[in-house]
């Protein structure tokens, strides 16, 4: 059980410390928030500023949560809601394929997450310190996570997503 647990914990940590540190250098470096709220408004996510702050927010919340293993259902939700939007703003006129800057990626790390909530976060987890890392797993994981991110994408990319003319 020991070597499930710290599998666990390496996914979660690896997946989501990198997804956290996506979303420190939308606020920190490059352009930072200015530059990604440009670049947002670019690609039809209108108002940028809005959405670079939402995306860099979500990115280092449900980043750290899934690392930690904290609401991991929920932290799982919000990385399919942002691999969906960014799958279809950004990749999907690309083709599937990561080489051709496709979507391919975006599907792996949404579909990873579901894996988590399904899962549980395991023994070593702050949900498991909590004694709630069973209330949010198996099927319910696949709902919230894989039904509630979908629908949280769908939402946002309907109410948000206004492409630029071509």
């Amino acid at each position: 059980m020991d070597a499930y647990n710290f599998a666990l914990l390496l996914l979660r940590v690896s997946f989501g410390l990198t997804m956290a540190a996506h979303g420190y250098a939308k606020v920190f470096q490059g352009g930072k928030l200015a530059g990604t709220a440009g670049w947002f408004d670019s690609i039809g996510m209108k108002p940028g500023k809005v959405h670079a702050r939402l995306a860099a927010g979500t990115e280092i919340l449900a980043g750290l949560g899934l690392a930690a293993g904290l609401l991991t259902t929920f932290s799982a939700a919000g990385f399919v809601a942002l691999m969906l939007v960014a799958g279809w703003t950004v990749h999907r006129s690309n083709g599937f394929f990561i080489v051709k800057s496709g979507w391919e990626y975006n599907f792996i790390l949404a579909v990873a997450a579901v894996g988590f909530a399904m899962l549980g976060p395991g023994d070593w987890s702050l949900d498991a310190a909590l004694d709630i890392d069973r209330d949010l797993d198996e099927w319910v994981g696949l709902a919230v996570a894989g039904g509630g991110g979908v629908l949280a994408g769908l939402a946002q990319l309907a109410l948000f997503y206004r492409p630029p003319a071509s």
